[in-house]
């Protein structure tokens, strides 16, 4: 397996963000905030030059990947590779919904009504486990679910085998899987409590199975 440089760009602002709605596998479409940060993301990476590129296969995820690779001036990458190992969360019965509404419906029972409590008590994988314990049809992903399926993204990339020793490549990921993978990898280096920027920039390196945070909600 080769070691990458991995690229990790929240997507454009969407109407559900401003909205404050839970946007997982759900979608909306960009604002033109949020078109033209995904212009001055893509301004800032327009000489870094990418072997491959990834994003869920949400408009709002393939949208922002098109306009940072169609700004770019060094890359021979023009379009996406999509899969759904690449979604946000999934939040079940609960897409769409009012963030704050829902978080204390799934954290009031166990004493922590807002996300923030939950995260700051318990942890982000917790809150994706009392999701699924107050989703009616519990369809909402825990966290082992969603490991397991963000995990199989990860080797969709480690396993490209045109991918070489110091390649770059481009994610466009989504605000808590972002969250998720600071949780994870971060070793406890970055500030959680603020959510990662629309068109936010975070670095990854990729070697083998090991998952190395660069820097992380660069503006």
């Amino acid at each position: 397996m080769a070691k990458l440089n991995l690229y990790v760009v929240r997507h454009g602002q969407t109407y559900f963000n401003i909205f404050n709605k839970l946007q997982g596998w759900s979608n909306s479409p960009l604002t033109q905030k949020g078109i033209d940060g995904a212009k001055e993301t893509a301004a800032k990476l327009a000489d870094t030059k990418f072997a491959d590129a990834y994003c869920s296969d949400t408009t709002r995820a393939m949208d922002t990947a098109n306009i940072i690779l169609a700004a770019n001036t060094v890359s021979a990458v023009d379009h996406p590779t999509t899969s759904p190992f690449f979604r946000e969360e999934f939040y079940g019965y609960y897409e769409g919904n009012d963030m704050n509404q829902t978080w204390y419906v799934a954290g009031a029972p166990h004493g922590v009504p807002m996300f923030k409590d939950i995260q700051s008590t318990y942890s982000i994988g917790k809150a994706k486990d009392f999701l699924k314990e107050a989703d009616p049809f519990h369809l909402a992903e825990n966290n082992d679910d969603y490991w397991k399926r963000i995990d199989q993204g990860f080797e969709l990339i480690r396993n490209n085998s045109q991918l070489k020793d110091g390649d770059n490549v481009l994610l466009i990921s989504h605000g808590n899987t972002l969250l998720s993978l600071m949780e994870r990898y971060g070793e406890g280096k970055y500030d959680l409590s603020t959510r990662p920027a629309n068109g936010s920039l975070t670095k990854l390196e990729l070697d083998g199975n090991r998952v190395k945070v660069i820097s992380y909600n660069q503006k």
